[in-house]
C-alpha cells in the first residue's frame, strides 16, 4: 500500500510540475490546494529537496520548483526514493531482497510466485511513466 507521505509527495510534485516554467510555489499554496497539512507538507518538500527533485528560493516570490523537467522524473525512481521497495514482500524485491523467515522454498511458494507477477506488472507501469505523464 502507498504511504500517505508518498501520496502527498506525488500530489505536491504534480502541483509544482503544472506551474508554467520554473515558477516557484509556496508551501501554503500547495497545502491549501491539495488539502495537505502545512506542517506535514513542509517535511515532505524538504525530503524531496534533499533527494534532488526540488529546489527552493527564500524570500519574496520564494517557494519550491522542479530541478529537472517533469519528463525526466521517472515514477519508479521517485517512488523508490520516497517509499522504498516497489515489491509487496521482501523476497521478491529487486533492490531490497530479504528471505522470508516463514518460507521453506521460494521456488514453490505460491505467495512468492504471485508477488513476482505483481512486482513485474507494477514495475512495467512505473518504469514507463514520468511526472509529465501523470499531470
Amino acid at each position: 500500500m502507498l504511504s500517505r507521505k508518498t501520496k502527498y509527495a506525488l500530489k505536491a510534485m504534480t502541483y509544482i510540475a503544472r506551474q508554467e516554467g520554473k515558477k516557484t510555489v509556496q508551501t501554503a499554496v500547495i497545502s491549501e490546494n491539495e488539502n495537505i497539512s502545512h506542517k506535514y507538507l513542509e517535511a515532505i518538500l524538504l525530503t524531496l529537496k534533499n533527494l534532488g527533485y526540488l529546489g527552493s528560493k527564500k524570500g519574496k516570490g520564494g517557494g519550491y520548483y522542479l530541478l529537472k523537467p517533469a519528463e525526466e522524473i521517472q515514477m519508479v525512481n521517485l517512488l523508490r526514493n520516497i517509499e522504498g521497495p516497489i515489491a509487496m514482500v521482501p523476497c521478491v524485491s529487486l533492490n531490497y531482497y530479504e528471505k522470508c523467515e516463514d518460507c521453506a522454498d521460494e521456488e514453490t511458494c505460491s505467495v512468492h510466485l504471485l508477488m513476482i507477477e505483481v512486482r513485474d506488472s507494477t514495475l512495467k507501469v512505473l518504469e514507463n511513466k514520468s511526472l509529465a505523464d501523470i499531470i
